[in-house]
């Protein structure tokens, strides 16, 4: 949130159906093996709804980063890292051109090493090994699930919000996918936490403040990458992030009859440019020690 501004930022989205996802995935986690946690690797913490961990906490699990593509490649491997310090595998991926998915075949059977054995030494080989996706909105849970399956098997859509009830999809007699709709708690935890969600895009834009939003934008980058924002549109990034705004705006000639800035352009621009990775490839979340 930006020292210059003295509005809060309250993202509160919480729509019927998430309830109602929650309860599917308690109703039907004792019908899975391991559960398939996708996050958005621009914000890994963020990105994860805190619920699954207690959901799944008897379960083997994998925790997919998506969108690794877009995101700071140095970051990438520090939370890889992160997450396998805490004993959950972890791979990156990019599930619209299925970099790091062909792999994953191997990686699950890896991780469900001791459930396959179990069955083994019962006289069961070819039990599928049965796998929840969950995720939260727009973080690419059907795109993966169709990467993996190998054609449209679940329904996709660049709006968060789109998988509104469960459905297995069978993937070459090994695996079985249970799809969930994506889900998000009733209350972010702290206020970045939901900033972070509505840059990358896992809240709706029809509710967004994308002036407040650009302020927080611009003190993230300040903060995490200093110098980027000088580099990209010569902005003396010294000013305050109100000014900051008005520079680039101006600079992108988003002006007014009069010449005046026009901010609300000018915020939307900017979360544009981070979104379509012009400003680079970036991570919004430093690994808290």
């Amino acid at each position: 949130m930006s020292e210059n501004t003295n509005s809060k930022i309250n993202i509160n989205w919480y729509p019927g159906h998430m309830t109602k996802a929650r309860r599917m995935m308690e109703e039907n986690i004792k019908l899975v093996d391991l559960v398939i946690e996708i996050i958005d690797a621009r914000a890994p913490l963020s990105s994860r709804n805190p619920d699954i961990d207690t959901l799944a906490k008897n379960k083997f699990r994998l925790v997919l980063m998506n969108k690794s593509d877009m995101s700071d490649k140095n970051d990438n491997e520090k939370w890889k890292s992160y997450f396998e310090e805490k004993g959950i595998k972890c791979v990156l991926i990019n599930s619209r051109t299925g970099q790091g998915v062909k792999s994953l075949d191997n990686i699950i059977k890896e991780v469900c090493k001791e459930k396959i054995e179990r069955d083994r030494k019962r006289g069961i080989l070819k039990r599928s090994i049965k796998c929840m996706v969950v995720g939260i909105p727009n973080v690419g849970k059907s795109t993966f699930i169709n990467s993996l399956a190998g054609k449209a098997k679940a329904q996709t859509g660049n709006k968060p919000g789109v998988t509104k009830g469960k459905q297995w999809i069978s993937v070459k007699n090994d695996f079985e996918l249970l799809d969930t709709p994506g889900i998000l708690w009733p209350k972010f935890e702290d206020e970045k936490t939901g900033i972070i969600l509505a840059l990358i895009g896992s809240v709706n834009d029809d509710i967004l403040p994308f002036e407040e939003l650009a302020y927080s934008l611009i003190d993230i980058l300040k903060s995490k990458y200093p110098g980027i924002l000088n580099s990209k549109y010569e902005i003396d990034e010294s000013k305050d992030s109100v000014s900051i705004l008005t520079d680039y705006t101006v600079k992108r000639n988003l002006v007014k009859t009069g010449g005046e800035a026009d901010i609300p352009r000018g915020a939307k621009m900017l979360i544009d440019d981070f979104r379509s990775l012009k400003i680079g490839c970036l991570t919004l979340e430093n690994i808290e020690k």
